[in-house]
């Protein structure tokens, strides 16, 4: 076959896709003799899936799969430093190269790759061969060096995001038609590859100048009219250096390529070749599509994998139907919602999800439910659209048609989202239950396929609906923006076509029941299913109540505090101005930089890509630890904005209108650790060392008739650190009550607890805290403020001291490094996928690694207590409302807090029993106040 006219090469980036591959499965997916595997399943996954998908005008008549030759290229010829900062690929990764490509060879796909030159020259060649040829191309592909191919004939498909990108998408990207893309590019530069570009010429500014000028040569001709002096003198004195990037970037679309159109035609695989090769890896379930495909019988594979689990991740859910919005049901009337009604409760299970005005839950408007009963059957309620600006230019408030009234709807809902005997499903459901509840639905019994990931893929990714579903499913979802834009004309979902929202919405629900099909057998081989069941799944119900009671909060105590910090930074301000002998905008790194290091000539000035000093906190506190009085000032007046803005300032528009609280939100699967985080207002970082921070904490009140109590684990990370690490001297000391640090101090330093002077025990607490989260010498020196030579000496004498806890360290970072993963004493895994990676991340990996076991077992330990605490006062006067860290914080009828502190101290210094019995007590604090500073 003559390829010409008609004809549709389709060209996939083969390195991309394993990289994108490995990425998105579990790094530990291995065959039964111990060979990863991971990358190879997605691929085939991939390739498969794009072959399937193919058909009509857009089904390929030439296809190949182009890969990047290991080894240097022409370019590094050109500019020997040409992706030299690119780390190493990951050691799993690497046996996993060569199977790619028999994957490939085993479809009947080519598969080339020249020694020399990129993957990217070679797409480009041979797009450029079709276009020359009179055919079409598709570079399957989102990397940006690729877009400079795009036009006549040839287009670029996004198979993550399923977007076609043609030359207007190009001139969205860049600023530019595909033509000057290398010209953009070449002033640019790119970090990741080491293209140099021009320093501080980012994309925009790159598009501008092209723009304005024509194309690259033009530019560097005339760079002496350009009005901006820097911007000028970096084209000036950079042009051989921008023209080299530019050969850097430009694709060869004349390599010497010994391969004809012919050999790319598109063949049938071979069941003879294909079906071994994929038995070879394991992959039964791709197997068994395959043979389906080509109708031949499936081979038998072993089930010989850990846990009789399938390597290849995504391919088990692979038998499902295809995502069709166009099948999804919109829900009209009463007539219409029962037969979904019915269906739920004749399975068993249902996936809910809702769609509101606002992510605030405690003020946003239910919108509209989705429900979906089994794979690619799901359906949108609405309730509340308006008409919107599709039926009246001016959005009109009036309800669009066809929409079920929310009264009817929720009668008729509630007994099944109540109903015992039928399993909720949702994704992030502590949001859908707040809002059924202020609906009156008491939703449950439910799961949540976000706590489900978290449970197994903590530390591997987010947990994200879209990113689960791109990872897991392989498919990109409806993204919200494209029906509420962005920005100043960004709409609320009430005011989206009902139409829209239909597929929007119910692919929502259709993506949850997939992933709870996937995701839910798993648990348990993975052997996490305790984990989810005792301390994920049961946390929502009791961080549903706490959000929704909130805490009482004195807007006239934070307007107060408001103005009095504004007065400080005024005074503060002064001071600065007077100690730099001019007035300038101390909020103004650029400013301020210019100030301490131009002006006033003090040491260690850095600049960035933008040619401003850095002056981070980092940087100001090492020059105020030199004497210099102005950046300790500049430190003060931010630490006091900060305050003001973030606290006395913000706390105030989050005080809800009808119940006079604040209502904090908290992500269970936020820190791969277990740690809960508050958002919307974030009230676990009010800063509580300073003076002026304390102080934020007298706005948080007791109604009248009641009092704040506050319980507090003491030094609950070191106590697990000594039970971990099995440190008989700490434990002791932890048995007899005695004072830690102290203790710490006296080992360390050979001082006589008696003569223990509070320096030396300050410098011992410093070093308790911070070897738990691996601080360095540096760090430590930062710290207590002394050189960094004591501050090592200080580490290596406390490891000198107490070996154990080196052996530990080093054990769990064996550990990590052989299985991929750390783990808590409850049995919560945190994964470390960066645990063998070089260079700057390997410290933090290493790290991270001996802390998380620590700081998890903690907020496992919290997350125990709370779970029981409902049950422990449902018959006192107390209400729980906050956990903050290692901390709770309870509201109490007066007179009550005795009683109410008895219960929940012994619910707290027990809650790691029955599942453990520690040999380090734990102990709790307590304190009682009418605010929150005086209780803690």
């Amino acid at each position: 076959m003559t390829f010409g006219k008609g004809h549709n090469l389709t060209l996939i980036d083969g390195s991309a896709f394993i990289f994108r591959a490995y990425h998105a499965l579990p790094p530990l997916t291995r065959k039964s003799d111990g060979l990863p595997v991971g990358a190879v399943a997605g691929f085939v996954n991939m390739l498969f899936k794009l072959v399937e998908d193919a058909s009509g005008d857009d089904a390929p008549t030439h296809c190949a799969v182009i890969f990047d030759y290991s080894g240097k290229s022409f370019r590094n010829d050109i500019y020997p430093l040409y992706k030299a900062q690119r780390p190493p690929a990951p050691e799993d990764l690497v046996p996993q190269f060569p199977l790619t490509r028999d994957a490939t060879r085993a479809f009947n796909v080519a598969c080339i790759e020249i020694e020399g030159y990129e993957a990217d020259d070679i797409i480009a060649c041979l797009s450029c061969r079709a276009r020359a040829a009179g055919g079409r191309a598709t570079i399957v592909s989102s990397d940006k060096d690729l877009m400079q191919l795009v036009g006549d004939g040839v287009v670029m498909f996004d198979p993550m995001k399923n977007k076609v990108i043609d030359r207007e998408g190009v001139h969205e990207k860049f600023g530019v038609y595909p033509e000057r893309v290398v010209d953009v590019q070449a002033l640019a530069g790119d970090s990741v590859d080491n293209v140099p570009g021009a320093p501080g010429i980012g994309i925009k500014t790159a598009a501008l100048l092209i723009n304005e000028y024509g194309d690259l040569d033009t530019l560097l001709e005339r760079a002496g009219e350009i009005k901006q002096p820097k911007r000028r003198q970096t084209l000036i004195d950079n042009a051989e250096q921008i023209r080299t990037s530019r050969r850097l970037v430009q694709l060869d679309c004349d390599m010497p390529l010994d391969v004809t159109m012919e050999e790319l035609e598109v063949k049938d695989p071979d069941p003879e070749v294909l079906l071994p090769f994929l038995a070879s890896m394991e992959f039964r379930t791709l197997s068994k599509r395959v043979a389906d495909k080509l109708g031949v019988e499936s081979p038998a594979i072993p089930d010989t994998t850990p846990g009789g689990a399938d390597p290849e991740s995504p391919g088990q859910i692979a038998e499902q139907p295809p995502f069709r919005p166009e099948d999804y049901v919109w829900v009209r009337d009463a007539e219409g919602l029962q037969p979904w009604i019915d269906r739920a409760r004749a399975t068993g299970v249902v996936a809910v999800d809702t769609e509101t005005t606002a992510l605030d839950e405690m003020r946003a408007e239910l919108v509209g439910i989705s429900l979906a009963t089994a794979p690619g059957e799901a359906c949108y309620i609405p309730l509340l659209h308006k008409k919107g600006v599709a039926d009246d230019l001016f959005g009109s408030d009036a309800l669009a048609e066809g929409q079920m009234k929310p009264a009817e709807a929720i009668g008729l809902l509630k007994p099944l989202l109540e109903d015992p005997a039928v399993l909720k499903v949702g994704q992030n459901i502590k949001y859908d239950a707040k809002i059924f509840a202020r609906n009156g639905i008491d939703i449950g019994p439910f799961d949540d396929t976000m706590l489900m990931s978290y449970a197994m893929n903590a530390g591997l990714h987010n947990h994200g609906m879209d990113l689960l579903s791109e990872q897991y499913l392989l498919h990109v979802p409806i993204p919200i923006k494209s029906l509420l834009g962005t920005g100043k004309s960004q709409i609320t979902f009430d005011r989206v076509p009902i139409a829209d929202a239909v597929k929007y919405a119910a692919e929502d629900a259709d993506i949850t029941l997939r992933l709870w099909r996937l995701f839910k057998p798993q648990l348990h081989e993975k052997k996490v299913t305790t984990v989810y069941e005792t301390l994920e799944r049961p946390l929502v119900d009791v961080l549903k109540t706490m959000e929704m009671t909130g805490i009482m909060v004195d807007r006239e105590v934070l307007s107060r505090m408001s103005n009095a910090f504004a007065q400080k930074m005024a005074r503060l301000e002064e001071e600065i101005h007077e100690l730099a002998g001019e007035k300038f905008n101390v909020g103004s790194p650029k400013q301020l930089g210019e100030i301490l290091f131009d002006k006033m000539g003090l040491a260690g000035g850095k600049t960035g890509k933008t040619g401003a000093y850095a002056t981070g906190a980092d940087v100001l506190e090492d020059l105020a630890a030199e004497g210099h009085d102005l950046p300790a000032r500049v430190l003060d007046w931010r630490q006091v904005s900060k305050l003001k803005s973030t606290y006395t300032d913000a706390l105030q528009e989050h005080i809800h209108p009808d119940t006079g609280r604040v209502h904090t939100s908290y992500s269970i699967a936020g820190a791969n650790t277990g740690r809960l985080a508050s958002t919307d207002p974030n009230l676990q970082n009010i800063p509580v060392r300073t003076e002026e921070g304390r102080r934020i904490r007298e706005a948080f009140v007791a109604p009248p008739g009641t009092r704040l109590i506050s319980l507090d684990y003491s030094q609950i990370e070191l106590r697990l650190l000594a039970e971990v690490a099995g440190l008989a001297e700490l434990k002791q000391a932890f048995r007899d009550g005695q004072d830690i640090h102290a203790i710490t101090a006296s080992e360390m330093f050979n001082v006589p607890l008696d003569q223990m002077t509070p320096d030396i025990r300050r410098q011992a607490k410093a070093i308790n805290f911070g070897v738990i989260y691996g601080i360095s010498g540096f760090g430590l020196a930062r710290n207590l403020r002394i050189p960094r030579a004591e501050a090592q000496g200080f580490i290596d004498r406390y490891f000198e001291r107490f070996p154990g806890i080196r052996a530990y360290m080093d054990q769990t970072v064996e550990f990590a490094k052989r299985e991929g993963y750390v783990q808590t004493l409850f049995g919560r895994r945190i994964h470390t996928p960066e645990i063998n990676s070089k260079g700057p991340t390997a410290g933090f990996a290493r790290r991270a690694a001996i802390n998380a076991p620590i700081q998890g077992a903690a907020a496992d330990v919290i997350r125990r207590a709370m779970i029981r605490m409902p049950a422990a006062i449902a018959d006192l006067p107390a209400k729980m409302l906050l956990q903050v860290h290692d901390e709770l914080l309870f509201e109490v009828e007066e007179g009550a807090e005795d009683q109410v502190i008895a219960v929940v101290r012994e619910v707290m210094e027990h809650a790691a029993e029955p599942a453990l019995k520690l040999d380090v007590p734990l102990t709790v604090d307590a304190g009682t106040g009418a605010n929150w500073a005086e209780a803690h």
